[in-house]
């Protein structure tokens, strides 16, 4: 019986000569004497730059041996026009291991542009810097500044680089963002978990050209009362808000009222579910509404015959609110909304501090009676007429006032009160809190965006928060690898005959060996 093997294709003569010349030459320089006394930084200095230009040679060396071994080809492009001239050409591309000429073959018809199939083979860019810049680049540019990615660059791969290439190529790793999700398939998740939702938004220092209309009409009619700062009550005007979502699964955990408000020092005996599979991104770019409808179809491809209990967290703000009512109704589903008891328990404070004075002990265990009022099943509208029952016996300033009468039109608006049934949700086992869109806030947008001095562009803002939140959701490897096969039809497939590129290679020679 006989089985077939590939071996190696047969090679030029003396490949990879110069690789094997440096490495001589750096054995030697390793052995003088002079290194052999040298500190030890010195001599890894030595090594990092020779290893590099030894790296830099073998990959030079390997792509000129390819094209040692290309071979003609029938060649028609996506516009039916055969190119039967052709021509050896080269190419640069700079690399994270320095700069590397690319020869191959350009095959060229009149008035036709050139086409070279080594470079699908290879699924070279179009630009001049390497996947692996631009992959290094699209990691760091989601947790470090432009200028920052700019010196790491160029201190790790020996590439210079400018700020504004480095947002142009956060912009294009971004690209594939949506398509990536739109077909990725959902994991399989035990129906008996919730499904929760949760969205929020948070601002974005922008450059004025890029504002939404509203704010950047409302900043050009703005009239300052000073000249250096503002004043009291006056607002820049110079945010975008970027529209946050998550969606997560996670196991019921009922408990009770005294669970939520056990003190720090005491011991929790009970073991929280923690949430898994958990998606969470982020837009300035889209309207917020397009934000929330994204949130309701990722939801959608987890639970689509609605087998699991939805449970959507919000903050209360009536827009946000339509918003997710509207989208339900469309996906045509029962969700229970509740709003975060995070957003309540700050109007608390706000209450208490207009009632006793800044954070005493009275204020706390005031906030504290009135939060398990909220959670033993009273509605906020009782707790509102709580608060003002409180008032009517104090003497309060008008600043105390306000205070109390903010925090209780929010208790005891009709439809935010609705959603505060906190008791029943405790005993569901469902979450009460926005922790995973408030986390994702910080770090998805604030930590990053949020830097002193800057002023974002549309699509550079846009890119960062999507590499962000690819990273964020663990999806940064397999994101990739769907990024590159884009690529190479974008750049390559599309360009060719019925998106055929034909393989310039020889083909390696079968050999048969015997198997006992």
């Amino acid at each position: 019986m006989s089985a077939a093997k590939f071996e190696s294709i047969d090679h030029p003569a003396a490949p990879f000569a110069r690789v094997r010349a440096h490495a001589a030459q750096a054995e030697a320089t390793l052995s003088t004497t002079e290194m052999i006394r040298a500190p030890h930084t010195e001599v890894e200095a030595f090594c990092e730059t020779q290893g590099r230009e030894w790296a830099r040679l073998m990959l030079e060396e390997h792509l000129a041996l390819r094209a040692a071994l290309e071979k003609r080809v029938d060649v028609v492009g996506a516009d039916g026009v055969e190119r039967r001239s052709t021509r050896d050409s080269e190419r640069q591309l700079e690399t994270v291991v320095g700069t590397v000429a690319v020869p191959r073959k350009a095959y060229q018809a009149p008035g036709s542009e050139a086409l070279h199939p080594m470079d699908a083979v290879l699924n070279l860019p179009r630009e001049r810097f390497s996947y692996g810049v631009r992959r290094l680049v699209a990691k760091e540019v989601a947790r470090a500044s432009f200028d920052e990615v700019v010196e790491m660059v160029h201190d790790w791969c020996g590439v210079s680089i400018g700020k504004r290439q480095v947002e142009e190529l956060a912009v294009r790793a971004a690209q594939d963002f949506e398509a990536f999700y739109e077909q990725r398939e959902p994991a399989h998740e035990p129906t008996e978990d919730l499904l929760v939702l949760s969205t929020d938004a948070k601002g974005i220092a922008m450059r004025h050209e890029d504002l939404r209309d509203a704010t950047r009409l409302a900043a050009e009619k703005k009239v300052s009362k000073l000249e250096t700062r503002l004043a009291p009550g006056e607002k820049k005007n110079r945010k975008r808000m970027a529209q946050v979502a998550t969606v997560y699964s996670v196991a019921p955990w009922p408990r009770t009222a005294a669970d939520v408000l056990r003190k720090s020092t005491e011991q929790d005996t009970t073991k929280r579910p923690r949430p898994h599979d958990k998606r969470v991104w982020a837009s300035v770019e889209k309207h917020p509404r397009k934000v929330i409808r994204a949130m309701f179809d990722e939801a959608q491809k987890r639970d689509p015959e609605h087998c699991r209990r939805w449970v959507v967290l919000v903050d209360g703000e009536p827009k946000q609110l339509a918003a997710v009512k509207a989208e339900a109704r469309h996906a045509g589903v029962k969700i229970t909304i509740l709003v975060d008891v995070v957003h309540v328990l700050e109007y608390l404070w706000k209450a208490a501090r207009a009632l006793f004075g800044e954070s005493t002990p009275e204020a706390e265990a005031w906030v504290g009676n009135r939060l398990l009022a909220l959670l033993t099943g009273r509605s906020g509208g009782q707790v509102a007429h709580t608060i003002r029952w409180w008032a009517s016996r104090r003497k309060l300033d008008d600043a105390a006032h306000e205070a109390i009468d903010k925090a209780c039109d929010y208790l005891a608006d009709r439809a935010r009160t609705r959603l505060m049934h906190y008791a029943e949700a405790l005993r569901d086992g469902l979450p009460i809190a926005t922790g995973a869109v408030e986390g994702a806030c910080r770090y998805l947008v604030k930590d990053r965006m949020d830097r002193t001095g800057a002023r974002w562009s549309l699509t550079g803002a846009e890119a960062v928060l999507r590499l962000r939140a690819v990273r964020s959701s663990g999806d940064f490897d397999t994101y990739w690898q769907f990024h590159l096969a884009r690529e190479n039809e974008r750049n390559h497939a599309t360009r060719y005959a019925n998106g055929e590129v034909p393989d310039p290679l020889p083909a390696p020679k079968p050999r048969l060996r015997r198997v006992k």
